[in-house]
């Protein structure tokens, strides 16, 4: 019996607002949008956010990242004609660091050099990376063609390099990409192995490799280029010499990271007179992005709610001009006997009714907006169901707030004054 006068009461309220379409069109438009925006807002947010912690987790949450970098001092020596600079990480630090923390895994060291690589009439400038086939294993980057680097060609010290996507497309265009030989500088290597390309920044951490690497084992690099690199400039020659200019350090668990990285500051500072290497640690970085996540979907949201707590105060006046439209109806109601928690639920059925149908079209509009913004702008966004969720918990609840206080009002109307009422 009463779910029957539930339903009544809902094709009653329905049947009501029919009669003024327009102005019920009009007054759903404020929880439409306000629904609409929550979605949109918070979708963008949950996007951006995604894509600035997938980068930041490419590039190791358990890795430890150390740089060479010129000190203030070299800085300003370097502009002496034919100085030599020496700075930076050395095959030293490496050792110290993996005898000294059992929580280090491993310690992947790099050495770089810049040169101008050659295949038959094609050459572009590319990074040489000399590393360990354990590079492979922190810095995860899809195998295209062939293979890696492996510990034979450590071992072996073979002339074999392993090539970006990107460079490859550069050099080889329509040749065969495996088996190549690639003349770097004055050397020779042959082409084992193509990786895809990443590079790039991650949060405030420059990523360990770039679009235009060529990997050779760190013996070769060593051998054949040495660790003092000369620079020509106008006049004058710069020659710098740097042992490591980047060291991974895998650490067992995300526990120790931390930990682990200022027990590494410590040492560096106690072997290092001048302060030429940087350490970042994405883990710290994404713990900061993950807080400015949740920050960002706060500020949003609280935007987004103002907008709806407008549709709200829209309906709540709509609602009290159709209570005054509507007194002789009341009357009639409460005079054949009509209780007053009846005429309530009759007019809150009304709001909810209004405010659920916005919050609806607002979903749809929240959906479509999103989809607007990816194909145009091609930035990711991501519509979650918790968003989706919130905004038609948000909606009802807006119904039943705004809507509490006419219904009681309507419920008050003294029947004898309602029946006089023009």
């Amino acid at each position: 019996m009463r779910q029957t006068r539930i339903v009544r009461n809902i094709f009653l309220g329905i049947e009501n607002l029919l009669l003024h379409k327009l102005r019920s069109f009009l007054t759903t438009l404020g929880v439409v949008f306000g629904v609409g925006s929550v979605v949109a807002m918070l979708s963008v947010g949950e996007g951006a956010s995604k894509e600035a912690l997938d980068q930041i987790r490419k590039v190791g949450s358990n890795n430890i990242i150390i740089r060479s970098i010129k000190s203030v001092e070299e800085e300003s020596l370097s502009t002496t004609r034919s100085f030599m600079s020496m700075y930076g990480l050395t095959y030293a630090d490496q050792q110290r660091i993996e005898e000294t923390f059992n929580t280090v895994n491993q310690v992947v060291p790099v050495k770089l050099v810049r040169k101008d690589a050659w295949l038959g009439e094609r050459s572009m400038e590319m990074r040489v990376v000399g590393t360990t086939p354990a590079w492979f294993n922190l810095v995860h980057r899809e195998t295209i063609a062939g293979r890696v680097l492996l510990q034979e060609d450590l071992r072996n010290r073979t002339g074999v390099v392993v090539l970006t996507e990107f460079g490859a497309r550069k050099l080889l265009a329509t040749e065969n990409t495996v088996g190549q030989i690639l003349r770097v500088g004055s050397e020779y290597f042959e082409i084992v192995g193509i990786v895809k390309s990443e590079g790039g920044m991650a949060g405030n951490i420059q990523m360990p490799d770039e679009q235009i690497d060529a990997y050779i084992p760190i013996a070769v690099a060593k051998e054949r280029y040495g660790d003092v690199m000369t620079r020509n400039t106008a006049g004058s020659f710069i020659r710098e010499m740097v042992e490591l200019h980047q060291m991974i350090v895998q650490v067992d668990n995300m526990d120790h990271v931390e930990s682990t990285a200022a027990g590494i500051e410590s040492i560096l500072k106690r072997f290092h007179k001048k302060e030429d290497y940087r350490i970042s640690v994405p883990l710290a970085l994404l713990r900061q992005a993950e807080a400015t996540k949740r920050t960002f979907n706060i500020v949003l949201g609280s935007i987004a709610c103002i907008s709806l707590l407008v549709g709200g105060i829209g309906i709540m006046n709509i609602m009290l001009a159709s209570v005054t439209e509507r007194t002789r109806e009341i009357g009639i109601r409460r005079a054949i006997g009509a209780r007053r928690r009846q005429i309530i639920s009759q007019f809150l059925i009304e709001t909810i009714v209004l405010s659920t149908l916005g919050g609806l079209i607002g979903i749809g509009v929240g959906l479509f907006i999103p989809w607007l913004i990816t194909l145009f702008s091609e930035m990711p966004t991501i519509v979650t169901l918790k968003s989706v969720l919130l905004s038609v918990c948000i909606s009802i609840s807006i119904g039943v707030l705004f809507g509490l206080y006419p219904a009681v009002r309507a419920a008050q109307v003294d029947p004898i004054i309602a029946l006089r009422h023009e």
